[in-house]
């Protein structure tokens, strides 16, 4: 089945069109910022203070340089394909790959953001049980991705934007900010002895796995599209887009950092959901505890959105070309058939970790992050290939030798990534 194509933006010229025009680059970075977020560095910041925000640093990085890499393919390749596309075709397997690591990454993912979302209000309210809050709020998350208007769930997410910016960032300077523990938690590179539940080499790789990001790296050639920016003349604007979104990433992560440094460190330990909400009522009092709460469900409940609807574009694509179909970057995957079966499966499928006796929603969040990094060495070696062969992107946009630098030292860090995280939850799982 062919799907529509979407038409192209205006491009923008002055400084007040390019405020308008901003949108995928928070949008999946909204998506991205969800549980493994919140509870890698408010662990990091109660169980190391500011010493391990290095890490963030380079998970920052990281994911900027990668995925300017990926959007540069969407927009420049001289064929008009999508990255999926590229891939497919410099190895027929990434189609099948991408296909069923979409239904993985959607159960995986999902698992810990529906518990997450459900224990929040669960808390909050007092009444009812996780599994019965979680079929609820997965409810509303199919009610919007089954109507896939890309406008509709940018303006959404900008609304809730609001109130992620007044929570985190609110309450982090309501309870006090030390600027000079931040700077030097940025610039020492020291990894420090185990203090709390979780060692460090988890902690850092697990925040790797949340903020450097793997598979859901690749949903943001899809709202690029969905955009309309398609073509080298959005390149500057896709930049300053993506940039944006990456330091609003990094101001919200500090923030829920800095509760955790102030609040937790050194005596105190994030296990539940509700620690550091708890925590917050004593010093804010219930205010306070509830504003956080609030947070934490718009982080989560996006999050769980963007990964229903980037991963139900990203399956549908790659189930396009395991039907050796040949779509254009241009077509709306979202009025694909197999993006509601794929959208219902990340609502519907992670349900059953709802259910009493299953691993509690921390723990959940760090294997699952800690888990993800495995799936970045396949993904920066095709990207790397693919943008650097003129038979792929051509030759007017291929890799120079400074993007070869950085995409060395990508894949070499995606190699390194995936071992420290294979060691690490081996060891979490023999501790158990």
């Amino acid at each position: 089945m062919s799907v529509a194509p979407i038409p192209l933006a205006t491009v923008p010229r002055t400084f007040g069109e390019y405020l308008k025009s901003f949108g995928p680059g928070l949008v999946v970075v909204l998506t991205w910022l969800g549980a493994g977020d919140i509870v890698d560095m408010a662990i990091a910041g109660g169980s190391y203070g500011y010493s391990l925000m290095w890490v963030l640093v380079l998970a920052v990085v990281m994911r900027f340089l990668f995925v300017s890499r990926i959007a540069w393919y969407q927009l420049c390749n001289e064929r008009q394909e999508g990255v999926l596309d590229g891939l497919v075709r410099l190895h027929p397997l990434y189609g099948p790959g991408l296909f069923l690591g979409a239904l993985l990454v959607g159960h995986i993912d999902g698992a810990y953001m529906s518990v997450g979302c459900a224990e929040v209000w669960r808390n909050v309210t007092g009444v009812g049980q996780t599994w019965q809050w979680a079929i609820v709020i997965n409810g509303a998350v199919l009610f919007l991705v089954l109507r896939p208007t890309y406008r509709s769930m940018e303006t959404f997410f900008k609304i809730l934007l609001g109130l992620l910016s007044v929570s985190f960032v609110g309450t982090a300077i309501w309870v006090g900010v030390n600027p000079q523990g931040i700077f030097l938690g940025l610039v020492r590179f020291e990894l420090p002895g185990q203090h709390g539940h979780f060692n460090p080499l988890l902690v850092a790789v697990a925040m790797i796995g949340a903020v450097g990001g793997s598979f859901m790296n690749l949903v943001y050639p899809y709202f690029i599209e969905a955009k309309g920016w398609r073509g080298p003349q959005y390149r500057r604007v896709q930049t300053y887009d993506f940039l944006l979104g990456v330091v609003v990433m990094v101001v919200l992560n500090l923030s829920i950092w800095t509760l955790g440094a102030e609040l937790l460190y050194p005596d105190k330990h994030i296990t539940t959901l509700a620690d550091l909400p708890n925590l917050l009522s004593v010093v804010l009092g219930n205010g306070g505890r509830l504003l956080f709460y609030l947070g934490i469900f718009a982080a989560l409940f996006m999050s769980c959105t963007g990964h229903a609807s980037g991963l139900g574009r990203i399956g549908s694509h790659a189930w396009m070309r395991c039907r050796k179909q040949e779509p254009l970057a241009s077509q709306d995957f979202a009025q694909h058939p197999a993006y509601r079966w794929i959208a219902i499966w990340c609502a519907v499928s992670p349900l059953v970790w709802t259910l009493p006796g299953m691993p509690d929603f921390v723990t959940l969040t760090l294997v699952a992050n800690s888990g993800k990094v495995v799936m970045l060495p396949a993904l920066a070696g095709g990207i790397w290939w693919i943008t650097s062969s003129r038979k792929f992107i051509g030759e007017k946009h291929r890799n120079r030798w400074w993007d070869h630098v950085v995409m060395v030292v990508l894949f070499a860090l995606a190699i390194y990534g995936t071992i420290k995280a294979t060691e690490s939850v081996v060891d979490w799982a023999v501790s158990r």
